[in-house]
């Protein structure tokens, strides 16, 4: 009988241990590194390789490709069985390219065909692969599953599901949200997004968010005139996002569970390495707002509300803004311009002369071309839409960035960290173009940049914390059998 008990105790505290958020690892201890990985690359790639399914949240050009390569060459060294990395597109040869210099051996399959290994490829392909060919994933740029159509997002979820080892790299995994932490959680094999919002979140109804949003835009006047305020302020701006609030008594269970799975840093600084070569040079960041005449029937120009009249005034002021952003790359450096719409590409394309678009309408072929034109520095002017991506290139060769006003903070940060990052060596500068009817889109923009930047101090603080959270399980209280027994 006792010894039936003892069983039973031992079964449950394995139960226990299993529903805890700590130690729970799917991998091994590395392999070999490269000896060209700085100290803080080798923390991440050797934690995540411990780790089975990790994510690594670690900012634009602190080399995200070699530590998946690295984390990649560990799992076929360790199972000698194949591991894929998806990119998104044009940023394979990159990563090849990458390969090659770091000695790894990796190859490019376009078709499913493959000699096992490192295998690359796009995030557009991967209905041409079988799940059941690899041992593990690489997911580089995963912020962009979210912007997938529901049926490829499901496409790549399904296809992860079915792996052992799985690897998520990006720089904007909760650009100003962290209910968006959900869409990587769930990709890893941990909560959905569903349920990540009802053990650790409460909902507002309107009235909710109304209140809770006047208590940030109360915190954000404080500041102007007491700096100290900035702490509180990312506190609040960190606990509520949109109609979501972390639960009072479930944030510090929170962090600790996302740190289970992730690491987040900005710099090197941020684990407790020394910056040294991650020190960038300068960035300046200009607004430019110009004049348009008022629309037909108005005597001056009202700031657009809502989407519709924000599509309207774009049209209206079409040529303006054009010619505008024409101007500041009337230089004989390399430049990249960012728009929204294919009739501003196509007025760029033809207003700029040596300036090649790269829009929906563009083959594949041609998009490669075209990238790799602009990063060998044949092609002077890039004309580009966000949503096409270009996420995960380098392009330091560049160091002036033009834009159009957006509310999306992520398409403002990845497109001007295509240049700002990691080898730059010259000043950036970033010219953001509206007109006075889109001055409430960039004041938006202006507001989520600030909040994204609170929000990360935020992750990097919390998780760092939660690193330092005992992980041991001390059960003190012994077995006592019913006194029926």
């Amino acid at each position: 009988m006792a010894a039936f008990f003892m069983q039973v105790d031992m079964d449950y505290k394995t139960f226990l241990d299993r529903k805890t958020q700590s130690d729970r690892n799917f991998g091994f201890d590395a392999i070999e590194l490269p000896d060209v990985m700085f100290d803080f690359q080798k923390t991440l790639t050797t934690w995540a390789i411990k780790q089975g399914r990790a994510a690594v949240f670690a900012d634009c050009g602190l080399g995200k490709s070699l530590m998946q390569l690295a984390w990649a060459d560990n799992i076929v060294r360790h199972t000698n069985k194949p591991v894929l990395i998806l990119t998104p597109l044009a940023v394979a040869p990159q990563t090849i390219r990458e390969s090659a210099k770091f000695g790894f051996d990796a190859s490019h399959s376009k078709d499913g065909i493959h000699s096992g290994g490192i295998v690359i490829t796009n995030y557009e392909r991967l209905q041409r692969f079988d799940s059941k060919d690899f041992i593990g994933v690489v997911c580089d740029e995963s912020s962009i599953l979210k912007n997938f159509a529901g049926q490829r997002r499901s496409q790549i979820t399904r296809f992860m599901a079915k792996i052992p080892y799985r690897l998520l790299c990006t720089a904007t995994a909760a650009p100003n949200d962290y209910v968006e932490l959900g869409t990587s959680s769930e990709s890893l094999g941990e909560l959905s997004r569903s349920d990540m919002l009802k053990r650790f979140f409460r909902q507002f109804d309107d009235k909710g968010v109304k209140n809770e949003q006047k208590k940030q835009d109360e915190a954000e006047r404080l500041i102007e005139h007491e700096p100290s305020y900035f702490h509180k302020l990312s506190y609040r701006v960190a606990q509520t996002i949109g109609q979501y609030r972390l639960k009072n008594h479930a944030v510090s269970h929170f962090w600790r569970w996302v740190a289970s799975w992730s690491k987040a840093c900005r710099m090197p600084s941020d684990l407790g390495f020394d910056d040294g070569k991650f020190i960038l040079p300068g960035l300046t960041s200009e607004d430019h707002i110009i004049e348009v005449p008022p629309a037909p029937g108005q005597l001056f120009t009202v700031p657009a509300k809502g989407m519709g009249e924000e599509r309207a005034e774009r049209s209206r002021t079409l040529r303006e803004r054009c010619e505008y952003a024409a101007k500041l790359v009337d230089h004989n450096r390399s430049a990249v311009i960012w728009c929204h719409a294919n009739p501003e590409g196509d007025m760029l394309e033809k207003i700029i002369p040596d300036a090649l678009q790269i829009a929906g309408k563009t083959s594949d072929e041609q998009k490669l071309e075209r990238y790799e034109a602009f990063a060998n520095g044949e092609l002077r002017v890039l004309v580009i839409k966000p949503k096409i991506g270009a996420w995960g290139l380098n392009w330091q060769h560049c160091n002036h960035v033009v834009e159009f006003a957006t509310h999306s903070y992520e398409q403002h940060y990845q497109g001007l960290r295509r240049c700002y990052r990691f080898g730059q060596t010259q000043a950036v500068h970033n010219d953001v173009i509206a007109t006075e009817g889109e001055v409430r889109v960039l004041a938006n923009m202006r507001r989520k940049a600030k909040q994204a930047d609170m929000m990360f101090e935020h992750l990097v603080r919390e998780m760092n914390r939660a690193e330092r959270i005992e992980r041991t399980n001390q059960f003190t209280n012994k077995l006592e059998l019913p006194k029926w027994l």
